[in-house]
């Protein structure tokens, strides 16, 4: 049984999605927290955790837009000696990794990619798949990537002053959310290198292609 303490701000979807965009600072210290959170999971528990279903929804806001990671539901507990696991699909729909289509084991690097997702609706304030966005800003993954190839990431943050005046920060942390959404699991980083190429204190590497595998069924 878990029990969680009074989180007054509610989801995260809330806080992004609502009426009013939050402030850039706001965004990237809730993203920072979010990686730190998983961190604990992965590394620091006497049992290493794959939470299975990261997404806003799963992730509440305390009164200082604190950020604690809930919902353990689907989650899965590996054992002392265990890396890996093979389960039948876990997860929602938008924020699953590739690999739970297929039949290789899971590790915790599917989380890493549904934070990779989750990191770019923190920067843009918009949901991974919205059926009402004009083009090809209907899938943000793709529209990112897109996006940092043509060197215009300002479109990812339209009438955000304040991102715009730190584009460094704005590079780096799509970099890092595209580095997290790499197909193959083993290009992408541990959530304690996230954290850390997040706070700038280790620098992102150029990150490929996402998708380079996609034909793969």
């Amino acid at each position: 049984m878990l029990v969680y303490e009074c989180l007054r701000n509610g989801t995260l979807a809330s806080f992004l999605f609502g009426d009013f965009k939050p402030s850039w600072t706001q965004r990237t210290n809730i993203a920072v927290e979010v990686a730190r959170g998983l961190i604990f999971l992965h590394e620091e528990c006497s049992s290493q955790i794959i939470h299975c279903d990261i997404k806003p929804q799963n992730i509440l806001l305390d009164e200082n837009y604190g950020a604690r990671i809930s919902d353990f539901g689907l989650a899965k507990l590996l054992l002392m000696n265990q890396s890996q696991t093979k389960t039948k699909l876990r997860g929602t729909k938008r924020y699953v990794a590739p690999e739970w289509f297929r039949t290789s084991p899971v590790t915790v690097k599917v989380d890493v990619y549904s934070f990779g997702v989750v990191l770019l609706e923190i920067i843009c304030c918009q949901r991974n798949v919205d059926m009402e966005a004009r083009g090809e800003r209907g899938i943000l993954t793709d529209w990112a990537y897109d996006c940092y190839q043509q060197g215009r990431l300002d479109l990812l943050v339209e009438d955000d002053r304040e991102a715009l005046n730190g584009m460094k920060k704005l590079d780096r942390f799509v970099m890092v959310a595209i580095g997290c959404l790499q197909e193959n699991p083993s290009l992408r980083p541990t959530m304690k290198k996230v954290m850390l190429m997040l706070e700038g204190i280790v620098q992102v590497p150029v990150p490929p292609s996402p998708c380079p595998f996609s034909s793969i069924s």
